[in-house]
């Protein structure tokens, strides 16, 4: 039995999330029919991160165990294969050690949020952005979004159905930037709570349009409640960029 470590990259458009649900195609199912198709085998495959639906990844991670002897050039190519009418990818694979888990080795996980801020919306990158019209404020978006970052509390910027046994996270990183017409917003923390990064998303752009102060981000965050918060932003612009182990 060997273990193999793959890099995946995904449209969430078409999926109800990384994980298998019984309402839908899921990624995680995707792969899993792609691998059957494959080997013969029927596996469990493990994700670092659970995206919703509409969700996408340049970069997610997951791992499997294989009795089939191969090769890592083979399972990328046979996997792509098998999964050409889907908008799913396998960038790379790699043999690892038993020790090894997609979700438990993780240290780290970068999303980012991509907001096209113009008037016109986009025709190349429809459901991949959030296409917000009004001016942004980028400037005073980043400076509230520093009043976030660190170990908190973030009752208040996680959904109603989140599991997570505590609500407390640490944020390592959340800055904002204009590249052109778009609006980054990058998020790093080892995990996340269910929705935070987009209703994280949802509080800044309501600052960066005037509607929200800094200090109503502060008050929203001291708060723990979630009806304190802002808005859940659309699926649509985010994506898992990377994870690190």
């Amino acid at each position: 039995m060997s273990r193999w470590k793959i890099t995946v990259e995904y449209d969430g458009s078409g999926f109800v999330g990384w994980q298998r649900q019984a309402n839908g195609l899921s990624v995680q199912e995707a792969i899993e029919s792609a691998i059957t198709g494959f080997t013969g085998e029927t596996i469990t495959l493990h994700g670092a991160g659970r995206t919703d639906s509409g969700v996408h990844a340049l970069a997610q991670i997951a791992h499997f165990d294989l009795a089939k002897e191969t090769d890592a050039d083979t399972v990328r190519d046979a996997l792509n294969h098998h999964l050409k009418s889907r908008a799913v990818s396998i960038v790379a694979a790699e043999s690892v050690t038993e020790e090894f888990h997609a979700r438990f080795s993780a240290v780290r996980r970068d999303y980012l949020y991509r907001i096209l801020n113009r008037r016109a919306p986009s025709a190349l990158e429809y459901g991949r952005v959030w296409h917000v019209a009004r001016p942004l404020d980028v400037d005073i978006m980043h400076r509230a979004a520093q009043s976030l970052v660190g170990n908190h509390d973030f009752s208040s910027f996680r959904a109603l159905r989140c599991q997570a046994k505590s609500p407390v996270k640490t944020l390592d990183l959340l800055s904002v930037s204009r590249v052109g017409d778009e609006i980054h917003i990058a998020a790093q923390a080892r995990s996340f709570l269910h929705n935070q990064v987009r209703i994280l998303t949802g509080t800044l752009k309501l600052v960066g349009e005037g509607a929200w102060t800094e200090k109503q981000v502060v008050s929203a965050l001291e708060a723990k409640d979630r009806t304190a918060g802002g808005p859940t932003a659309p699926p649509d612009g985010l994506y898992l960029t990377q994870v690190v182990y």
